[in-house]
C-alpha cells in the first residue's frame, strides 16, 4: 500500500484530501506545519509528499528544498498544493524540486489522479 504524507495546515483541507486518498486505497499521515513534516519524514518513508506552500513556522518552499537535499527523502515525489497559482510560483516551486503543483481550489479526483501519475512516474524510475 501507497503512502502519502499531507503537510496542509488548514484541518479542513487536510482532512478531505486525505479522505479521498484513503478511499482510493493510499495509507495517509497528516502534519500541519514544515516542522512537523521534516520530524516524520526522518521517522517514517513516504511514496509521495503533498505540500502547502503557505505553512506556518517553516514554508513548504524551505521544506521541498530540505526534502531534496536529504539523501533519505531526495527521491519522493512531491507535490504542491498551494492557493499560489501565478506563474512565477509555479515556476519557483518546480524550480526548487517540487514534482507537480495543484492550485487551490482542486478537485480531490484530479489530486488522486495526479497522485497516482507521480507514483507511475516513480516507479518508471527505478
Amino acid at each position: 500500500m501507497d503512502s502519502v504524507l499531507v503537510v496542509e495546515d488548514e484541518a479542513a483541507i487536510r482532512e478531505m484530501v486525505s479522505y479521498n486518498l484513503s478511499r482510493e486505497g493510499f495509507r495517509v499521515a497528516t502534519v500541519g506545519s514544515g516542522e512537523e513534516a521534516l520530524a516524520v519524514v526522518e521517522l517514517q518513508a513516504f511514496d509521495v509528499v503533498l505540500l502547502d506552500w503557505m505553512l506556518p513556522g517553516v514554508d513548504g518552499l524551505t521544506v521541498c528544498r530540505e526534502l531534496r537535499n536529504n539523501p533519505k527523502t531526495r527521491n519522493i515525489p512531491i507535490i504542491m498544493l498551494t492557493a499560489l497559482s501565478g506563474e512565477a510560483d509555479v515556476i519557483s516551486g518546480l524550480k526548487e524540486g517540487a514534482d507537480d503543483y495543484v492550485a487551490k481550489p482542486f478537485s480531490p479526483k484530479v489530486l488522486v489522479v495526479r497522485v497516482q501519475a507521480a507514483l507511475r512516474r516513480k516507479r518508471a524510475d527505478y
